[in-house]
């Protein structure tokens, strides 16, 4: 049997209201990573949370937060991400300008790194860096908002990352992130990821449906 997916919620979905609450909700309910989208609403058109709010949270659990940043330059503030508790901090090669170097520094702040492929960036992009990334993530929507639909185009893409991770024999996560539910999450597994965010269909339905929510996108 193959090795149920990690599920990383996306706190994009949750109710901000009480974010300290609905994060250990998620953790209670079994989930494995905190998907935190950071966005600017210049590099993707929406805004929602900074680095205070990441340190704010942290005491609210163990899991690791998996910290997605969508703004532009992305550099200025990977070291306050770092000090607020992010234990991955994945970015996009066109938030550079040096995305060579921007994952050095992620690594050298004691972080994993991940780097993010938006739905028309191709996947050999990643040639001259994954031997510097822990993590590929890959948007099977375009960045900026929840609920989206699933392209079905990122299946490929996701096909042919996991074999570029297979040849370099590195223990390298691949993550999904976008209209991902119980009916798409056997695709981007099947595919070949590893880790899936679900915002939309973890939250759905209140913290009473949590653990069932997550359940169903491990396909338990």
């Amino acid at each position: 049997m193959a090795t149920a997916p990690l599920i990383a919620p996306s706190i994009l979905s949750a109710d901000f209201a009480k974010l300290g609450d609905e994060i250990r909700a998620i953790d209670a309910a079994g989930c494995d990573w905190i998907h935190v989208d950071v966005m600017d609403g210049h590099f993707v058109p929406n805004i929602t949370i900074g680095p205070a709010v990441v340190k704010a949270l942290r005491p609210h659990t163990d899991k690791p937060f998996d910290v997605h940043l969508m703004i532009s330059p992305v550099d200025t503030y990977l070291d306050a991400f770092a000090e607020a508790g992010a234990d991955i901090i994945t970015v996009h090669p066109e938030a550079g300008p040096h995305i060579h170097r921007t994952l050095q520094h992620i690594r050298s702040l004691g972080k994993k790194a991940g780097v993010v492929l938006n739905p028309a960036t191709h996947e050999n992009t990643l040639d001259y860096i994954i031997d510097d990334v822990d993590l590929v993530l890959v948007m099977s929507v375009n960045p900026g908002f929840g609920g989206q639909s699933f392209i079905d185009s990122q299946l490929r893409k996701i096909e042919a990352i996991r074999r570029k991770i297979t040849d370099t024999g590195r223990d390298i996560h691949l993550e999904v992130d976008g209209g991902v539910d119980a009916q798409t999450a056997p695709l981007a597994i099947g595919a070949g990821a590893d880790v899936l965010v679900a915002g939309t269909a973890t939250f759905r339905g209140g913290p009473g449906k949590y653990a069932e929510n997550i359940k169903a996108l491990k396909g338990l």
